[in-house]
C-alpha cells in the first residue's frame, strides 16, 4: 500500500513529464511510420531544441521567440540528417548517427557551456498561465492543449498533398518514384517535421524544469520508441487518426508504467534494460505472428 501510495502522488508530475516527452515520440513517429526512414537525428534533435531555447531565452529574448528558435533548430537538423542521406549517400541510420553526434558539439557552442540555468527568466507557462504557473495541473492542461493542437495540425498536414506525397514514399520508394513523387523533397519534409517536433518537446522540458543540458537527450529515443509502440498496441495505427494518438497515449501510459515499476522497487539503473528487451519484444510480436516489420532499411 505505501508503494502504490507512492504512485498515486507521483502521477501528476510523470503525467506533466509524459506530455512534454510525447512531443519527441511523435517526432519519431514521423520517420518510422511514415516515411520508413529510421532516424536517430532525434537524440540530437530534442537537446538542440532544449539548449537553443535556453541560450535564446538566456540571451533576453521572448519565450515564443526562443521556442520557435528551438523548433526551428530541430527542422534544420533533420533537413542535415535528409541531406546527407540522399547527396552523400549514406546509410539511414549511419545518417542519424553522425548529425546527432555533431549536435553534442554544436549544443555546447550554442550553450557556450554544458548547461544554463533558467530560473531567472520567463517562459510559455508563466506568459500562458501567469500567476497559476507553479501549478502542475495547470501545466498539464496547457501541454494537454498543445498536444491535441500538435496532433490536429499534423492530422491537417497528412491529409494535404504534402502529407499524402510523405506517406506515399514511406508506402513505396518504387511506386512514389513511378507516380512521379520527389522522393528527396518529400523526405527532407519529413525528417525536418518529426526533428521540429523533437526540438519543441526539448525546449518546454528545459522551460518546464529551469534548466538546459547537453545531456538531455539521453535515452529519448528509445523512450519514444516505446511510447509509440505501446500507444500503437493500445490505440491501433490503421488510421491517420490513430496513428497520431498513439505516440501521445502511448507516452502517457509508458511513464505512468515507469514510475510504477520505481514506487514498486525498481532500480533507477534498470530502466533502460527494461525498456530496451520491451522495446525488442515489441518488435518481435509481427514476426511471431507471421507479418513483416512495419519499417524498413534504405541504403
Amino acid at each position: 500500500m505505501e508503494a502504490l501510495g507512492a504512485f498515486v502522488h507521483l502521477v501528476p508530475v510523470t503525467l506533466l513529464q509524459s506530455l512534454i516527452y510525447a512531443f519527441a515520440a511523435l517526432g519519431i513517429m514521423i520517420p518510422f511510420r511514415v516515411l520508413a526512414f529510421p532516424d536517430l537525428t532525434s537524440e540530437g534533435s530534442f537537446p538542440l531544441g532544449a539548449c537553443v531555447c535556453a541560450a535564446v531565452l538566456a540571451a533576453g529574448a521572448h519565450p515564443i521567440v526562443a521556442t520557435a528558435a528551438a523548433v526551428a533548430a530541430g527542422f534544420a537538423a533533420g533537413c542535415a540528417t535528409a541531406l546527407v542521406h540522399q547527396h552523400a549517400r549514406v546509410n539511414t541510420l549511419l545518417c542519424g548517427i553522425l548529425v546527432l553526434t555533431a549536435l553534442y558539439s554544436i549544443n555546447i557552442r550554442v550553450m557556450g557551456q554544458p548547461n544554463i540555468p533558467l530560473f531567472g527568466f520567463a517562459n510559455v507557462f508563466e506568459l500562458a498561465l501567469g500567476a497559476g504557473k507553479d501549478d502542475t495541473w495547470r501545466r498539464i492542461a496547457l501541454l494537454g492543449a498543445l498536444a491535441a493542437c500538435a496532433c490536429l495540425a499534423l492530422w491537417w498536414l497528412l491529409r494535404t498533398e504534402i502529407g499524402t506525397a510523405m506517406r506515399a514514399v514511406g508506402a513505396s520508394l518504387a511506386m512514389a518514384r513511378a507516380q512521379g513523387v520527389d522522393v528527396g523533397l518529400y523526405t527532407l519534409w519529413g525528417l525536418g517535421i518529426g526533428n521540429a517536433f523533437a526540438a519543441l518537446g526539448g525546449s518546454l522540458l528545459a522551460q518546464n524544469q529551469g534548466f538546459a543540458d547537453v545531456n538531455l537527450g539521453f535515452g529519448v529515443l528509445i523512450n519514444g520508441l516505446a511510447a509509440v509502440i505501446l500507444g500503437e498496441a493500445i490505440v491501433g495505427a490503421q488510421t491517420v487518426a490513430r496513428l497520431l494518438a498513439a505516440p501521445v497515449v502511448g507516452a502517457i501510459v509508458y511513464y505512468q508504467v515507469v514510475s510504477m515499476a520505481l514506487a514498486f522497487g525498481l532500480q533507477p539503473s534498470d530502466l533502460k534494460l527494461v525498456t530496451a528487451v520491451f522495446v525488442l519484444v515489441m518488435l518481435l510480436l509481427p514476426a511471431v505472428r507471421g507479418r513483416s516489420l512495419p519499417v524498413r532499411m534504405r541504403e
